[in-house]
């Protein structure tokens, strides 16, 4: 009797956070995964166990071929440093759109909080009104609108910030500890007292292969609770993980907004300063329902592996040894959002 075959994901963005991790997990889960790179070849050696093909997220035929075969497509497609976004992002899932219309495969795909305004905060689930307040939120609204519109299966998952195994587009490699440095301070970008919503990337990645394993409806969106918590508790958190006490530093808005006008990611981070002076969290709820349990690690050791992807902090450096430091945690049934537990009043 012979044995089934594996089913096949397409991952975009394989080389990125969030890309990457879905990668990971899907592997680990049994799928068979192709990764597409416009070069395959220097992309296979940062993850040979993937399936590499050629091609370029903005050639819709690319993407098509590429699908063939597929059971789900992974867009974790992104523009380095946001530029470009608002013409390339779309161009991007479009794409996609039409590689899963072609093969008839599910996108997994990631949303954040750039959809929501103030009126959604403290706290919001899936059902909450979206008015972005920004150019990145009202265009992220427009991509997930054409997406939910598309005719094809989809399963959205947000999240709040991500933090993941290697520097990126991501607050903590690009304002909170510097790659490449060891960590002496932490720089943040808002009062330290409000609680904020963050993603562990291989966390994350876990919910969205466990949440294919349910039954599915065609449109599928789900909130990811992920740490909620205040930057005191943070900061605490990034000190444990380096194994000391450290100072905190206040984020230089003003130097942001001076060179911003020579800096895309600058102009994109100023946009986004709302999010960090309101309490912003997701309540989780249906996901909880539907799974049981949120994946969850531990912040102090998801900090260390994170940290030690992006150079700040050497290897061998105490408990970041041990399987607990790169291992997707545990579930936590518990992670549903309390606002009064977890944040200040807004």
């Amino acid at each position: 009797m012979s044995t089934p075959t594996k089913p096949l994901a397409l991952v975009i963005g394989a080389t990125g956070g969030i890309g990457g991790a879905l990668a990971d997990r899907l592997l680990a889960h049994g799928w068979r995964v192709r990764a597409m790179n416009r070069n395959p070849d220097k992309a296979r050696a940062t993850h040979p166990a993937l399936d590499w093909v050629k091609g370029d997220a903005m050639v819709e035929a690319d993407v098509v071929a590429a699908a063939h075969g597929a059971q789900i497509i992974v867009h974790g497609a992104n523009p380095a440093g946001y530029r470009n976004w608002s013409e390339l992002a779309p161009a991007m899932l479009n794409s996609t759109i039409a590689a899963a219309r072609d093969s008839g495969a599910r996108i997994l795909f990631p949303g954040n909080v750039y959809n929501y305004g103030p009126d959604a905060f403290p706290t919001f689930d899936e059902t909450a009104p979206q008015n972005p307040v920004t150019r990145k939120g009202r265009l992220r609204v427009q991509m997930e609108q054409t997406l939910m519109n598309a005719g094809v299966k989809v399963l959205l998952v947000r999240a709040g910030d991500f933090l993941g195994t290697r520097p990126g587009s991501d607050w903590l490699s690009n304002l909170i500890a510097t790659p490449g440095k060891p960590v002496t301070s932490a720089t943040w970008p808002g009062p330290l007292e409000v609680a904020h919503a963050w993603a562990w990337l291989p966390d994350l990645a876990e919910t969205f292969v466990r949440l294919l394993k349910t039954d599915l409806a065609d449109v599928e969106t789900f909130n990811f609770g992920g740490y909620a918590i205040t930057g005191h508790a943070f900061v605490a958190a990034l000190g444990e993980a380096v194994g000391k006490t450290l100072p905190t530093k206040r984020m230089p808005w003003i130097a942001l907004q001076v060179a911003s006008p020579f800096n895309e990611t600058f102009r994109e981070m100023l946009e986004m300063r709302y999010l960090w002076d309101k309490v912003v969290l997701m309540d989780n709820a249906k996901l909880l329902a539907r799974l049981g349990a949120e994946p969850h690690t531990p912040l102090p050791d998801a900090l260390r592996t994170a940290l030690i992807g992006q150079g700040s902090i050497p290897p061998l450096m105490g408990r970041e040894s041990s399987p607990e430091a790169s291992r997707v945690g545990e579930s936590r049934s518990s992670s549903r959002l309390s606002i009064r537990a977890h944040a200040s009043p807004p």
